[in-house]
This record gives C-alpha cells, structure tokens and sequence, in this order.
C-alpha cells in the first residue's frame, strides 16, 4: 500500500510538471488517502503486537 501511495505522488508530480493540473490534483488526494490508510493500519498493527508481546 505504501508504494501505491509513492506512485501516486511521483505521478502527480509528473502530471504537475508537464501541467495536466486536474490529473495532478487526483493523484495526490489517491496518494494522500493511501498514505492515511498505510499509517493507521501500521499504528493498529503496532499497537496489537504490543499488547500481544504482553499476555506472554
């Protein structure tokens, strides 16, 4: 999930440059959006390794 956050930033970036700005603009709430997903479900994954290190 994270590199398809990271390929959506690089295409909005090369969409910015050559000046398609709508196509810029959609990739990067894509990118956004997956980036938020990756980081919550790594803070959930951390949080249940945490609490499942401490029933042992």
């Amino acid at each position: 999930m994270l590199r398809a956050a990271i390929a959506f930033f690089i295409l909005a970036l090369v969409a910015f440059v050559l000046g398609a700005n709508g196509v810029a603009g959609m990739s990067m709430e894509i990118g956004r959006i997956l980036l938020i997903v990756f980081l919550v479900l790594a803070v959930i994954s951390f949080v249940i390794n945490m609490v499942g290190k401490g029933q042992r």
